[in-house]
Formats: structure tokens, sequence, C-alpha cells
């Protein structure tokens, strides 16, 4: 037998040592989660090129346009509070010709180059090129992907130039039920480079987002500070119910230019229990909208891409989507105008790619 002396010895460094390791073992099973996360390397956001490419064909009046757009967008982050972002239109609208071929102008601009610093979650400071924000069509509606009609609203040229100047723009929640966006924006005078033009306003556009309903409306506003230096006014509205696929989005817009509005909604048919992979796919899409001439000649509104004459038109569409980033697109709509009546049909397809530029390797 082991001598008493050696058990009772045993159980005294026994008795000092069982404290310590079952410390031990609580601190690793209840250590709490972010102990691990924080040692974790960070991945390095990389460059991403994005865009859309499409092959519409329009039909006005007897009239075919055949009409190809590239529009490429990059986006490059710098660490974690830049963002450098640009994007580029070209497009080429090809008529008959009296020789029989199709052939017109290739058409390009900068849509925007700008540079952006996060300064908190409720402040983005944006200098350089950018989309005016006027109304909701023109930043968040106008790639040939996302929207749900090809052609333009009537009223789209009202105040949308892009701006050459600042901006501040964000967004913070008011309470659980309610968050307000803004944005504030000057431009300066143009810089003369063609495809690249702008002129001197300032102005602004606020919104009430309930995350409830999934509703917005908000306001916008311009001063024109040249020339006649006029004022813009707009209202705007976009709401995704929860219980059905469908997206509405409607706009007003004022100035010296004329007046008028558009609604448009969009609805998937997922719903459907018929033949249910094609519905999945299939958006019908139907669109009313009027302009109201304004203060300016005819000519004056046809260089702005504004109608002629004061017009009413009613659109309905269908869209497919193939696959992710494909989609064909086809609508039918006749414009009644004092200027003439006529019908338009728009048939294409429209592919959407995202590249990214590297590899998001830990810092």
């Amino acid at each position: 037998m082991f001598p008493l002396c050696n058990f009772e010895s045993l159980r005294r460094q026994w008795q000092k040592v069982l404290p310590r390791l079952i410390g031990v073992v609580l601190l690793q099973c209840c250590a709490p989660p972010f102990a691990v996360t924080q040692t974790a390397p960070a991945e390095r956001p990389v460059p991403i090129l994005s865009g859309t490419a499409g092959f519409l064909t329009y039909v006005n009046g007897g009239q075919t346009l055949l009409d190809t757009q590239f529009n490429p967008v990059i986006l490059v982050p710098l660490g974690e509070k830049w963002l450098v972002e640009s994007r580029g239109e070209f497009e080429g609208q090809f008529q008959h010709q009296p020789s029989g071929s199709f052939g017109g102008p290739v058409d390009k601009h900068l849509d925007y180059l700008q540079a952006d610093y996060i300064a908190n979650p409720y402040v983005t400071v944006t200098a350089g090129r950018f989309l005016t924000p006027f109304g909701i069509f023109n930043e968040r509606l106008y790639p040939e992907w996302i929207r749900a009609l090809q052609p333009d609203p009537l009223i789209l040229p009202i105040s949308t130039a892009s701006s050459d100047g600042a901006m501040l723009r964000g967004g913070f929640p008011v309470n659980a039920a309610v968050d307000v966006n803004y944005a504030a924006y000057v431009s300066m005078t143009s810089i003369g480079v063609n495809g690249v033009e702008s002129e001197r306003h300032v102005g602004g556009r606020a919104g009430i987002f309930l995350p409830g309903p999934r509703l917005e409306v908000g306001a916008s506003w311009q001063k024109v500070l040249q020339d006649d230096r006029k004022n813009a006014f707009g209202f705007h509205m976009a709401w995704q119910p929860r219980a059905v696929p469908l997206s509405m989005h409607s706009e007003f817009a004022r100035s010296n230019q004329g007046s008028g509005y558009w609604i448009e909604g969009a609805y998937r048919l997922s719903q459907l229990h018929v033949i249910e992979r094609e519905m999945r796919r299939t958006e019908l899409v139907v669109r009313q909208q009027q302009y109201f001439s304004g203060n300016i000649s005819s000519d004056a509104a046809q260089s702005l891409g504004l109608p002629a004459a004061t017009a009413s038109e009613t659109d309905f569409g269908v869209n497919y989507f193939l696959k992710d980033g494909l989609k064909v697109t086809g609508s039918y709509g006749r414009q009644l105008s004092s200027a003439g009546n006529f019908n338009q049909w728009t048939v294409g397809i429209v592919y959407r790619f995202l590249v990214p530029l590297g590899k998001g390797d830990a810092q």
C-alpha cells in the first residue's frame, strides 16, 4: 500500500489546482462571440465594374428607330470612408436611310463622376459630376435593367440634367416607424466639354419612408441661377406592399418648361399557380401620364426632349426575365396630342453585368 501521507498530499494539490482548471474551462466556453470576431481579419473592398447593355427597337408613328446602349458603371472604394463612382453612356440611334440601310449618330455622355465621403451614418458628402436628385426616376429607375418600361416618362427632362458641384445627402430614423432621407446640392457653371454640360442651380429633395407599409413620399425643389432664374418643384411616391408583388411609382413636376405627372404599376405574376415557373419570371406594367406645355416654344421643348405640345399617353408593357441579368421587354403606348396622335411600340433585350476587379484579400 501507498503511505497515507502521499494521498493526503495529492488531495491538497488537487484542491489548489481544480479551481484554476474550472475557471479556464468556463472562460473558454462562456466568452462572448465578439472576443473571437475582433481578431478575425477584415476583407479589403475591391473595385467593381457593372452596368447594362441593351438593344431596343422603337416604332413611333410608323418610324422605326434602332437604339443600342452601353452604360458602364465603375465603383472604386478607397478605404472605409471614400468611394469614387462613375457611369458613362454610349448610345447609338439608327434610322432607316434613303439608301435603304440604317444609320445615325452615336452619342457619348458622362452621366456622373463623383467622389463620396461617408462622414457618418447620417451624412455623405459628394463632389464632382452627379445625377441631380430631382424626383426619383433620374436617380433610381433610369437604367434599362431597372426601369419597368423602356420609353422615358414625358416629364423626365424637367430639372433632371446632371449637376457639376457638391452635394450633401443621407438619412436618419425619426422612430421605429418613420425614416427621413434628404439631399441638398449646388451646381456650378458648365466646364465647356461636350458630353458633360450642366447649368448653375441649387436645390434639394426630402422624403419620408414608412417601413411598415413600405411607402415613401417626398418633394423636390430647384432654383436656376442663370438666364430666367426660375423655380421648379415636384413630388414623388414609391410603394411596395408586402402582401402582393406590386411596385408603384409616381412623380409630379412643374417648372417654366412645363408640368405633368406619371404613375406606374409593375406586377410580378409570382402568385399565380398556373405554369408557375414562367409566371415567376413575368412582369406586367401599366403607366398613365400627362404633360402640359410651359412658357417655352415648341422648338425649345423638343430640344430638351419634351413633347412639342400638351400630351397624354397610356403605356402597357411586359418583361420576361430569362435569367438573373437578362430580360426581354416589350410595350405598347398611344400618345394623344394637339400636335398629332400616334402609336408607340417597343421591343428589345437588356443585359446586366457585374465584374469584381480584384480579390477581397484580408487586410
